[in-house]
């Protein structure tokens, strides 16, 4: 197997050396060079020819987001983000992420964490996927807003969305081109840790003509709403008093994962009286595979839709679907959100 190629671009010296050192632990990565900021970074890019870029966001001279701008516009790569875990450090590393950076680190304490030794296992597997992954620079301009009939008055039915590595710019792409009046709510599972999926969720409700917010325990779930998640949590749906309700738990981690897709998908499955849209897009691994197979053996899955290999950042979680013979629709990143619409109309038929 070919060594991936890692430039590591932070301005403290320590943290260029822990870097450094977790990854040459892994006999796949080589570190072919550190960066002190992002124009010292750009200047290394063409003789250092890395396969997979770990960028600090806060740096002086040219900081992270800048570098990373200027990286997808002249020769796109995987970037990793390193960030802090503050508020500002949470809504930048979303901002990096709409930006074309494939992923993000999260540092465990603050700026120069001398603890990164808690988050090894995670930088390696991190950049690894990276490695694997296809860079899509961002477009200009975000798909056209779907249509919903004005008459189109839904009930009974939920979109149930999950995705991974990539996932905050799909899932841009597809809450921001869906109309205010989609007539179901919507649930969605990112993969992603505490602390950084309320920023995910303001962001994205800023940019939708839906409301989204970071889901809430016991909350009633509405049409036109997207509830995300928390990160740390499983999200389940239930019903009670004959109304939908969320249920967040902290029950260990399925497949590594929490929040996971199969939990929430499996929670829908149990519920009579549903139908759902669930929808697959790109990501490592296959959650969300035994959930929408319960989802089906219910006769709760109306639609299931998985993202195209071509627009995704990783082919993982949408293959699991399509070789499986579960996918009812493959679609572009661009057309899920048409497609969503398509399903809520043909239900009615």
């Amino acid at each position: 197997m070919k060594q991936i190629r890692v430039l590591i671009v932070d301005d403290s010296a320590f943290m260029r050396r822990v870097l450094t050192e977790i990854l040459k632990k892994d006999h796949r990565i080589h570190v072919v060079g550190t960066a002190r900021n992002g124009k010292d970074c750009l200047k290394k890019l063409d003789v250092l020819r890395p396969d997979v870029v770990t960028m600090d966001i806060e740096m002086p001279v040219m900081d992270g987001l800048e570098a990373l701008k200027k990286i997808m516009e002249s020769s796109p790569l995987p970037v990793v983000m390193v960030s802090s875990l503050t508020q500002e450090g949470a809504e930048s590393t979303m901002k990096a992420m709409s930006l074309g950076a494939v992923d993000f680190i999260q540092k465990p304490s603050g700026s120069i964490s001398l603890d990164m030794e808690k988050v090894d296992k995670d930088v390696v597997r991190k950049v690894l996927i990276a490695g694997e992954a296809k860079v899509n620079p961002p477009s200009e301009s975000s798909s056209e807003k779907v249509r919903v009939p004005d008459d189109m008055k839904e009930e009974g039915h939920v979109i149930a969305i999950g995705t991974s590595t990539g996932g905050p710019r799909a899932l841009q792409e597809v809450l921001t081109s869906l109309p205010g009046s989609v007539p179901a709510p919507i649930l969605v599972v990112q993969h992603m840790p505490k602390g950084f999926t309320k920023s995910l969720a303001s962001r994205l409700n800023r940019l939708s003509e839906i409301s989204v917010k970071e889901a809430e325990h016991r909350e009633e779930i509405h049409n036109g709403v997207a509830y995300i998640a928390p990160g740390g949590y499983h999200m389940e749906v239930v019903k009670h008093n004959q109304r939908l309700v969320i249920h967040l738990n902290e029950s260990r981690p399925l497949n590594g994962h929490r929040p996971s897709v199969n939990v929430m998908f499996s929670s829908i499955a149990k519920l009579p009286g549903i139908s759902t849209t669930a929808v697959i897009m790109t990501g490592m691994g296959a959650d969300g595979l035994e959930g929408i197979l319960a989802m089906k053996e219910q006769g709760r899955a109306v639609c299931t839709i998985a993202e195209d290999e071509s627009t995704c950042v990783v082919y993982g979680m949408p293959k699991a679907i399509v070789k499986s013979g579960l996918a009812d629709d493959v679609q572009k990143l661009n057309e899920i959100s048409r497609s969503i619409v398509e399903s809520l109309q043909n239900k009615r038929r």
